[in-house]
């Protein structure tokens, strides 16, 4: 079987565009390429990634302008049909202002702004973003961001815990939950989820800056893995 292809949209103001190539191009060894903003065709992507920044300044909220770009339009309709999409940071910003993730992300409970490695469980083992890992493994990725509280109503959000719709969670090092390990004030310390079918995952930390270890850490080269195992058959597309 043929390799899977990512495609990065570049905005303008993102800065972690790079950082996905490399890692889907680089160390995965697999086929990527830019797509730029103003673009209306995905070049036969199997795989869209929005990644981290600030897409036209923050300008307005996070997210809430880049929703318009041409190419977002053929985003929606890939992860309507099927076609797998992760947003890292404003990317996860994006997807909740396109409406393919619920719920929307706010001000960092502290009001500042957040950089520094964070531990992340595993919630769900079996998805499209997450089937090289083990339930419950604990992985160190950083966070940099202002705009992460990830917010939603009380019923959509028991709807998400009850969907298995959480990919990942802020824990302590030892896996437990608590306050302390939440760097943003996310709602029942959510870092990632997906939608419903599973085929779209916004995160709010990187996984794309630890992927060697010669940057310290390569745990999270299983998001990328595990897409590659689900597009080549291993483990189905969808949940």
């Amino acid at each position: 079987m043929a390799g899977v292809k990512f495609g990065v949209v570049v905005f303008p103001g993102s800065n972690c565009d790079h950082d996905a190539y490399h890692a889907t191009k680089h160390v995965l060894g697999e086929s990527a390429e830019f797509l730029w903003h103003k673009e209306s065709d995905l070049r036969g992507v199997d795989v869209v990634v929005l990644p981290g920044g600030f897409s036209y300044g923050d300008y307005l909220r996070c997210g809430a302008i880049s929703r318009f770009s041409s190419v977002m339009k053929e985003v929606v309709k890939h992860a309507e049909n099927g076609g797998h999409v992760i947003g890292i940071c404003n990317g996860f910003q994006v997807l909740t202002e396109l409406g393919l993730l619920p719920g929307a992300l706010l001000r960092n409970e502290s009001l500042k702004f957040v950089c520094k490695d964070v531990h992340l469980r595993v919630e769900n083992a079996e998805g499209a973003f997450t089937n090289r890992y083990e339930k419950n493994a604990v992985l160190q990725i950083p966070v940099a961001h202002g705009e992460g509280n990830f917010y939603t109503d009380s019923e959509t959000l028991k709807s998400i815990e009850d969907n298995g719709q959480v990919a990942f969670r802020y824990v302590e090092k030892d896996g437990t939950v608590s306050a302390a390990a939440n760097p943003n004030g996310s709602l029942n310390n959510i870092a990632g989820i997906t939608n419903q079918q599973g085929n779209v995952l916004g995160m709010m930390p990187h996984p794309e800056r630890v992927v060697e270890q010669l940057l310290g850490s390569s745990d999270g080269l299983g998001v990328f893995e595990s897409l590659v195992d689900t597009i080549a058959g291993s483990v189905p597309a969808l949940k």
